[in-house]
């Protein structure tokens, strides 16, 4: 019985446990994928907010606003990254651990 519950669970993609470091950046992973669908959507809304202002300039003003927010997170979501990958990774090389 042990052994067909292993069979199924290699088949699907549980085979082999994971390390703490493989979940860690897979659970990044993800969150960067919400992130980047929350950025679409908020793109999204501004355009349709400035398609259908009907030249109404407060309505163009908000939708301009809300386009620049929408790419100031997005860049410092991405900076963030960045960052954190640059020292993790020089941290990692400086005490000999296998990147």
């Amino acid at each position: 019985m042990l052994e067909l519950l292993k069979i199924t669970a290699e088949a699907a993609g549980f085979g082999e446990p994971r390390s703490p470091v493989e979940i860690i950046g897979a659970v990044i992973g993800i969150c960067l994928s919400f992130l980047g669908i929350i950025f679409l959507c908020l793109v999204i809304y501004g355009g349709f907010l400035w398609m259908t202002s009907r030249g109404n300039e407060e309505k163009v003003l908000r939708a301009k606003k809300t386009l620049e927010q929408a790419v100031i997170g997005l860049i410092i979501i991405v900076s963030a990254y960045s960052i954190t990958f640059f020292v993790m990774n020089s941290l990692l090389r400086a005490t000999g651990a296998d990147v």
